[in-house]
């Protein structure tokens, strides 16, 4: 190849090495800051006893003997869903909220197989989540139904068929980031579905990070749908505890 042919295909590798190194650094920085920018929890001082390492937060005993493990919101702290888990564990649910890679479940969806086997004292298991993290949690229950007693979907649906494990599905009538098209279509791959509305409640009303964006205004108070939202999974776990029995 003469020397003017090959100064020019050096050129060209040169303009592509340049135009992928441009690509990979717009990309990373649209991702930080896509990441970057997520709901902070509010101050809450939970009233149970809480153990937080880089991978999760757990609230109560392991000793209890039911577990819930918790994907959360996509971009919405951990520490968010304090309220809701410290009245599960008051009432003998261990609860243990997964830490996600940039704060989303769809990073790590396998999530609750690491946080079951990190606490074997723990016999029975729940999976749910919020949001987008509670579609996560579906799929993986899809696919490992007999490592757990139920599914637990706050403002979430299932995106696979959910056969032979309990679901319970709570969500608020005020719930402005819902897809209810999708959630209508979707919530029937559940096929033992218990479903809860709390009148009033909203999206951002299962956590304690605030407002978020698309939500409507809820017509009650953040305590009530917290209150309200334990409640029924206690009720859930309660009736699948006296159906195995």
């Amino acid at each position: 190849m003469r020397e003017g042919g090959l100064k020019k295909k050096h050129k060209i590798l040169i303009w592509i090495a340049v135009c992928v190194i441009l690509l990979f650094t717009i990309v990373r920085t649209a991702f930080t800051g896509y990441v970057s920018d997520y709901a902070a929890a509010l101050s809450y001082e939970p009233a149970v006893a809480v153990t937080e390492t880089e991978d999760y937060l757990t609230y109560g005993s392991e000793e209890s003997g039911t577990g819930f493990v918790f994907y959360p919101g996509a971009k919405v702290e951990e520490e968010a869903y304090a309220p809701v888990m410290e009245g599960l564990a008051k009432s003998g649910i261990f609860c243990v909220v997964v830490r996600m890679p940039y704060h989303l479940a769809v990073l790590k969806p396998d999530a609750a197989a690491e946080v079951t086997a990190s606490f074997p004292e723990t016999t029975e298991w729940y999976v749910g989540g919020h949001s987008l993290g509670g579609a996560m949690a579906a799929g993986y229950a899809a696919e490992h139904a007999d490592d757990f007693s139920g599914l637990i979907l706050l403002a979430a649906y299932p995106t696979k068929e959910v056969s032979g494990l309990p679901v319970l599905s709570v969500r608020g009538d005020c719930d402005g980031v819902l897809n209810r098209e999708k959630y209508d279509r979707s919530i029937g791959l559940a096929e033992r579905l218990t479903e809860r509305v709390i009148e009033g409640g909203n999206h951002a009303g299962f956590g304690n990070y605030g407002a978020q964006k698309g939500d409507q205004k809820a017509q009650i108070t953040k305590e009530e749908q917290w209150q309200m939202t334990i409640d029924y999974i206690l009720n859930f776990v309660g009736e699948n505890k006296q159906k195995s029995e």
